[in-house]
């Protein structure tokens, strides 16, 4: 769940502890544009104060104004949809026509909401499931396999960081591109063998493994909701990380370094008996050209790029030899240039 959503269940669990009702709103499915996933949450106070989306604006304006006058009653979850037609997308501010089905819950169980909170911060993975006919709640360990699901009868909700990011190198920019990471859902470690950036390491919610890259890299057993970028520019620590992920179905690797430097990589790794392939798979140098210079310029085009990747979208680089990452369905592009 990204940052948003975590804020959804740390206000509600602060307003329920103050002695307000709260209604947790979450959407369970889209049709057409839609401004926010499936399971993007919202919360609202008594009193109309709201954490969260669900939309751009207009659908929360309804429902606040519904919970304030109280023409809206939920004694057991019930699901609302709005934007079923061309009139009540336009009056509702939905783009394009689109539709979203949401789940109305009334808070009542303040220890398993307490619960969930408590688990997310610890970066635990968890499924909720909601009875539809009791408004019962259970809270169970879950996987990275796991996704939202709604059958009418029963809500399962993932909630958690459902990706991973290992940093290699705990410098500056490291700093930037684990607190934006820890933003966009990533569950971030920073893993630096050497005690006199290792020793300086203070970023909340980061986890700092001292150990050697490529036993960090193996032991954490990365999967295709695995990212890994190495950042400290000395080949005997960013090679060793290398040479394991690029073996691995993370979705991402990427290292920082010039175009020069990134070739030079490439051709060293071809010694650690990896695949032209596997190479290929590196975004080096890593990040997209957007002219950033500064360390949280460069975090934003690190994480810029992660994150078409991760959603899927095609990136051609224009002006160099360097391969193109293609999207599952070649729907989007996004065209990077670079100097020739």
């Amino acid at each position: 769940m990204d940052s948003v959503d975590l804020q959804v269940l740390r206000s509600s669990v602060a307003w329920r502890n103050e002695g307000h009702d709260v209604v947790l709103v979450t959407i369970v499915e889209t049709w057409g544009s839609s401004p926010r996933p499936a399971g993007a949450m919202l919360a609202i106070r008594d009193d109309g104060l709201v954490a969260g989306s669900v939309s751009g604006g207009c659908v929360e304006d309804d429902l606040i104004d519904k919970i304030r006058n109280h023409s809206l009653q939920i004694e057991r979850p019930q699901v609302v949809t709005y934007g079923v037609t061309k009139e009540e997308a336009e009056r509702y501010g939905l783009p394009c026509g689109g539709t979203l089905q949401l789940v109305l819950e009334q808070v009542t169980d303040d220890a398993k909401l307490t619960q969930l909170l408590e688990s997310v911060e610890r970066h635990e993975l968890i499924v909720r499931t909601l009875d539809m006919q009791t408004g019962r709640v259970e809270l169970k360990a879950a996987s990275r396999e796991d996704v939202l699901s709604f059958d009418g009868k029963t809500l399962k909700g993932v909630y958690g960081p459902r990706w991973r990011l290992l940093i290699v190198g705990a410098g500056q920019l490291s700093r930037y591109l684990a607190q934006m990471a820890q933003a966009l859902d990533y569950h971030v470690t920073v893993c630096d063998p050497r005690q006199e950036y290792a020793d300086t390491w203070d970023v909340e919610g980061a986890a700092l493994d001292r150990g050697m890259p490529d036993d960090v890299v193996d032991s954490m057993n990365l999967d295709s909701h695995s990212a890994v970028v190495a950042v400290t520019h000395d080949p005997k620590i960013d090679d060793l990380a290398l040479m394991e992920a690029l073996k691995s179905p993370a979705f991402y690797v990427g290292a920082l370094g010039s175009r020069l430097n990134s070739e030079k990589r490439r051709e060293r790794l071809v010694l650690f008996d990896l695949s032209q392939e596997e190479i290929n798979r590196l975004h080096g140098p890593v990040g997209l050209r957007i002219g950033s210079k500064t360390p949280p310029e460069i975090a934003v085009a690190i994480l810029a790029e992660m994150t078409a990747v991760r959603h899927g979208i095609e990136l051609i680089t224009i002006g160099t030899d360097a391969s193109k990452q293609v999207s599952a369905d070649g729907s989007q592009q996004v065209c990077v240039t670079t100097a020739a």
